[in-house]
């Protein structure tokens, strides 16, 4: 695992135990990009047609909005995680997600007054073709953070 996927985890994990430990009664609670209701994590794996991951390719997602975009790439199995800035505001917005020539349009999905589960969906590239599956989401995140 290398520094950047290290990283990523622990600002993931940071996240997570913050949001827990500030939702506890007595204990005012902060706002911050830190939270569940500003982020949404677009994850998965690019693949060869064979199911072998791909290292190393640039994954992008793009706010379609406003043009802003986010930059990823995957490690050794061809994992990607990339964690955007999208507040309660920005359910049914249009992503665009991009691996190599390949690009996927997305829509944001998550209840706005939720602000305790994690937002986002699974988008794998497999050979030429993607699949988005947002109910893979949760716990394909669940074994990242775990590792």
């Amino acid at each position: 695992m290398g520094a950047r996927h290290a990283a990523l985890r622990a600002l993931l994990l940071v996240g997570l135990l913050v949001s827990g430990v500030l939702s506890w009664p007595g204990i005012r609670q902060a706002r911050g990009e830190h939270q569940v209701e500003y982020r949404y994590t677009v994850l998965g794996y690019v693949t060869d047609a064979e199911s072998r991951g791909r290292a190393g390719v640039r994954v992008e997602l793009v706010r379609e909005r406003t043009g802003f975009s986010y930059l990823g790439q995957t490690d050794a199995e061809g994992f990607y995680l990339i964690v955007a800035r999208l507040g309660d505001e920005s359910d049914g917005e249009t992503l665009e997600l991009r691996a190599e020539s390949r690009i996927v349009t997305l829509t944001a999905r998550f209840d706005p007054a939720d602000h305790a589960t994690e937002r986002g969906t699974r988008v794998d590239f497999i050979g030429r073709r993607s699949v988005e599956s947002p109910t893979a989401f949760a716990t394909t995140l669940k074994r990242y953070l775990s590792q």
